[in-house]
């Protein structure tokens, strides 16, 4: 594939936080971003160059869109799949419908990890209350009941404890079908990244170890505090979905981390990702970086570290009263993603802080925090 030049236009389905950082990479090495979202205001049409609000089932305002831009993308997976068909039409998509359509749906999603022999948790799809009685007779309590499209940040999901909780978690969820997961006793949580050009290269980033709070990500450490073994299949594994899915761009793969060393996967996101934001400030190309070299057809950059680092996301106000204090001090980079409230629960932006490569390992969480550990969070 012959590289896009510099001056051509990527199109960015998607106005958030993933799309602004992306622009901002794509910026730096010398193209422009049209950014289309429903949103006027939104953080990625704040750094674009061009911009169309529209809504994503608008057929004409995508035809427009499509005849501006050299290349689309997308900073987030609940786009309509019909939109991505009616670009795809007119101008390359990456990553393409396939990665598109997998991480759309969780039952899709669990038979794709296990065809390409990632370990995944005993799940069942649900379609009736009755379906819902015999998995949970068969994968037991407790277990996990998921909406099957249009979860994140825990949303969409509910834990079953007891034989009571089955019904108000089915009357509550929606979409169906839902997908029931047997429970993981895990010990810590684990993501990897993967950069895979057109022509079949692969950058696969350093395993990041993660913190949720509210089931939002709040804490990330790079590299993970994990046996070198555990690194590597993060690493492999992560790999493996980027060449399974026939992917350009960026892939995340979330797992956890079981008492025994192995590694269960949970969660596929086929575009930059919350526990990557690391590698901002501490490495020569981003995530951002790689993912736009993907999809313009670019040689990918190394992926190695110059640092370690630990990221910390600055959620709603809490998050942003600890702005102020942040600026100035000694290695930490904060970033802010340019949105107007600070409601709760909101990501507001991030700050990673720089330690030297292999100081993490022998620190613990406080000290490994340094300055980021005095950031207050929301209560429950």
């Amino acid at each position: 594939m012959t590289p896009l030049p510099p001056g051509a236009m990527l199109g960015i389905l998607g106005g958030g936080q993933l799309g602004r950082m992306s622009a901002m990479a794509a910026a730096r090495l010398g193209y422009r971003c049209h950014s289309y979202a429903p949103g006027a205001d939104e953080p990625g049409m704040q750094v674009a160059a061009a911009r169309t609000v529209a809504a994503y089932e608008d057929h004409d305002a995508l035809a427009r869109f499509a005849a501006q831009v050299d290349v689309v993308t997308f900073e987030f997976e609940n786009v309509p799949a019909e939109t991505v068909e009616i670009l795809a039409r007119r101008v390359p998509c990456r990553p393409g419908e396939k990665a598109l359509s997998i991480c759309q749906d969780r039952l899709q999603e669990k038979a794709f990890l296990e065809g390409i022999g990632v370990p995944v948790a005993p799940w069942r799809a649900v379609r009736t209350e009755a379906e819902l009685q015999a998995a949970v007779a068969e994968l037991g309590l407790p277990s996990v009941l998921k909406t099957t499209r249009l979860g994140y940040d825990g949303r969409g999901q509910a834990v079953l404890r007891h034989p009571d909780d089955l019904a108000a978690a089915w009357s509550r969820l929606a979409p169906r079908p839902l997908i029931l997961e047997g429970f993981v006793p895990f010990t810590l949580e684990v993501s990897a990244i993967a950069a895979r050009g057109a022509d079949g290269a692969l950058a696969v980033f350093d395993a990041t170890e993660n913190a949720h709070r509210h089931h939002i990500l709040d804490i990330s450490y790079a590299p993970a505090r994990v046996a070198p073994e555990v690194a590597a299949a993060a690493r492999d594994h992560v790999a493996a979905v980027a060449r399974g899915l026939d992917l350009v761009g960026l892939v995340a793969l979330e797992m956890f981390l079981l008492p025994d060393g192995r590694l269960i996967g949970n969660e596929i996101a086929p575009r930059p990702h919350n526990s990557g934001h690391w590698t901002m400030d501490a490495c020569t190309a981003s995530q951002f970086e790689q993912h736009i070299r993907a999809v313009v057809g670019l040689p990918l950059g190394a992926p190695d570290r110059h640092h370690d680092a630990v990221m910390r996301n600055l959620i709603g106000p809490e998050g942003m009263a600890a702005w102020p204090g942040l600026q100035g001090q000694k290695g930490i980079a904060p970033h802010l993603y340019g949105k107007a409230e600070a409601r709760p629960g909101r990501k507001m932006g991030h700050a990673n802080r720089l330690l030297p490569l292999g100081a993490l390992a022998g620190l613990d969480d406080a000290a490994a925090l340094g300055p980021l550990a005095a950031i207050a969070v929301q209560k429950t």
